[in-house]
């Protein structure tokens, strides 16, 4: 242990990037160390041959302005791709933008709902300000918050009120609402209400009709920058590039294929870890930003944290319900560029969250399709991690097949344009990509799991029982999706604590 740190971070995904860089660049020693051989986490690239390279599970994504402009990043980078397309039974197409034309499209279906349009896209992008003003707000310690929360939550609460009397009920409300109810209370068109709540449940195991993806949805379109995938140019894994760039630009280091075994504590505090090796490397604090039950249960360990801490992180919900696939065709897929959705109706969205429910997959899922060049992507929800029978050794043809139709029934020369077919399944999320349980999110995206609740009850603000033992992962407030926003808020509160 001849090298000392300031600080190690585990996981080079994007959260534990930001924080590393943001680290670094404030004078700190750090090291990043990477289980996998490649940086970027979900954002790594990923090649099956000769033109088939792309981002394996992320369409898009865009970090939060003020943290690119921090870390020097272009604060965008993203070729946008305004057109949020759903596919229709009947061979139409309802293209969604944030402009006038979205008004047209949406007027054969309902004149009142098209009139509506621009006053719901102005909500949402009020509602999405208020969500990324509360994600850069530091959580309190519960129950005895400390006196440094009182200023930021008291400027919360501000940006709450400045939305008006009207619009502040609204986001109130809308939180803990269902996208149905949500969606009803806007537009009377199942069809345009469908394409905005498939958005809604994107990533999570919920349907319309569950509480909270009120939520979700503003989580969402704060992600995306409304209803559509960002598209990056040179895709996720250049922004993965740009993040290992500034890490070394500002002195950080990074180690790749280097699995941490445990975080090493001594007298209740963080020394540094343990390398799957034997390799033991000191620091005087540790940030991990692999999910957060990983992290405490398995990096640290039950004998090392106070046993009502141990149950409440053995109570972390992961509970993913994700697949990916991804087509290399002839270039004759018949589908146009964009964010493209198999979504008709809420019921359709509700029974395919039905399977899930039942450890089933979904036989008319829905899907979310992008596609670039020769390559079309989808997002298939519901494909349960936990398969009632069988697993997914036997269920990944099946869930190709379905794919594959289900798109076919859209596009009819698909399937024949089609030359190589390759999925990940919930299964491989976790082998592969470290995610529990196949969960994006590290953790599901519900009521009880947010804000001063996530990761865990009176534990939001990044802080662990272990003194110098830092979380900053997906799984922790600000998190969820490619925004950078924990790992931001971690490093903050590293340099808060002086390490």
């Amino acid at each position: 242990m001849a090298t000392s740190y300031d600080v190690i971070v585990i996981g080079a995904g994007h959260n534990g990037l930001v924080a590393a860089a943001m680290l670094a660049k404030a004078g700190r020693k750090v090291l990043v160390l990477e289980r996998r051989d490649v940086a970027g986490g979900q954002l790594a690239n990923e090649s099956w041959g000769e033109g088939f390279g792309l981002d394996p599970l992320h369409a898009g994504g865009s970090l939060r302005p003020d943290i690119a402009r921090e870390l020097g990043l272009s604060p965008d980078g993203a070729n946008t791709h305004a057109s949020y397309v759903s596919l229709l039974p009947d061979g139409s197409r309802l293209a969604l933008r944030a402009d006038a034309a979205a008004r047209e499209a949406i007027r054969p279906y309902s004149a009142r709902d098209a009139e509506r349009w621009p006053e719901f896209v102005a909500f949402m992008d009020a509602a999405a300000g208020f969500l990324d003003a509360a994600y850069r707000t530091p959580m309190p310690r519960l129950p005895t918050p400390g006196l440094r929360h009182g200023l930021p939550l008291a400027q919360l609460a501000w940006k709450l009120r400045r939305l008006g009397r009207r619009d502040m009920f609204r986001v109130l409300r809308a939180v803990t609402m269902s996208a149905l109810e949500l969606t009803e209370e806007w537009f009377e068109s199942e069809v345009l209400r469908a394409a905005i709540a498939a958005v809604a449940i994107h990533g999570v195991t919920l349907g319309p009709m569950s509480a909270g993806t009120g939520y979700t949805l503003m989580h969402q379109w704060l992600n995306r920058g409304g209803l559509a995938q960002r598209q990056r140019t040179g895709g996720s894994g250049q922004l993965a590039a740009d993040l290992v760039a500034a890490l070394k630009r500002h002195g950080g280091e990074l180690r790749t294929g280097a699995g941490v075994q445990r975080v090493r504590i001594e007298g209740q505090r963080a020394r540094g870890v343990v390398l799957a090796g034997g390799e033991e490397i000191a620091a005087r604090s540790v940030l991990a930003t692999a999910d957060p039950r990983h992290s405490l249960l398995d990096l640290v360990g039950a004998p090392e944290l106070p046993p009502e801490f141990v149950w409440q992180a053995q109570s972390i919900k992961l509970r993913g319900s994700v697949a990916k696939l991804h087509w290399l065709t002839d270039g004759s897929h018949d589908l146009p560029e964009g964010t493209l959705a198999v979504a008709p109706s809420i019921r359709y969205l509700e029974r395919a969250f039905d399977a899930a429910k039942y450890g089933e997959l979904s036989a008319q899922p829905y899907l979310e399709i992008t596609t670039r060049g020769n390559v079309v992507s989808a997002h298939f929800q519901f494909a349960p991690f936990a398969l009632r029978q069988g697993d997914w050794t036997d269920a990944r043809a099946q869930m190709e097949r379905i794919a594959t139709d289900t798109l076919s029934a859209h596009a009819p020369s698909f399937a024949d344009a089609v030359r190589q077919l390759r999925s990940i399944t919930p299964a491989d999320l976790q082998s592969t990509w470290g995610l529990a349980e196949g969960d994006l999110n590290h953790g599901q995206l519900i009521l009880d799991q947010l804000f001063i609740l996530r990761p865990i009850a009176g534990w939001s603000a990044h802080t662990t029982p272990i003194d110098g033992f830092y979380l900053g992962g997906s799984g922790t407030h600000g998190g969820g999706g490619i925004s950078g926003a924990a790992g931001r808020n971690a490093a903050r509160v590293v340099l808060g604590a002086g390490a």
